[in-house]
């Protein structure tokens, strides 16, 4: 059964015959989560949400919004609003998500235990005025040259 943000999932009692509303059953962490990020190609979040996923050696989908427009409209249909980062996980969409706000949900939710280990990049930071200024321009950073806001 399909669980949907607003919808009460449904059973039936055998000793009544009519539906009645369940609690949905807490998401089990597997050993391998499924992860689907909707990133965009040169951007701080994105990048930050990358770091993670690179510090805990995550296996994800990357899904580039930037450079494939379909990503984009994916991505607002399964989050219901168009900024990003979103990243889905196990079919939980965080939408809107630093890399900070997806290592906290990840151990929160027990999919991860914490790491003292520092990430290669910062995972709550936007891209400068002047990488968005170049980008507009058509002006690409090279990857790995992303500076970063305190």
């Amino acid at each position: 059964m399909k669980r949907h943000r607003h919808t009460a999932l449904l059973a039936v009692t055998p000793d009544r015959g009519y539906p009645f509303p369940r609690k949905p059953t807490p998401m089990s962490p597997s050993s391998s989560p499924k992860i689907t990020a909707y990133l965009k190609t040169f951007c701080g979040w994105s990048e930050g949400v990358r770091a993670i996923m690179r510090k805990y050696d995550l296996d994800f989908e990357e899904k580039d919004i930037i450079k494939n427009p379909a990503f984009r409209w994916e991505m607002e249909q399964r989050s219901g609003q168009s900024l990003s980062p979103c990243v889905e996980i196990d079919g939980h969409m965080l939408p809107d998500i630093s890399g900070e706000e997806v290592e906290t949900w990840l151990i929160s939710n027990g999919y991860l235990t914490p790491s003292d280990a520092a990430p290669d990049a910062p995972i709550n930071s936007a891209c400068t005025d002047e990488q968005h200024e170049a980008m507009a321009l058509g002006r690409l950073p090279v990857p790995g040259k992303i500076r970063f806001l305190d």
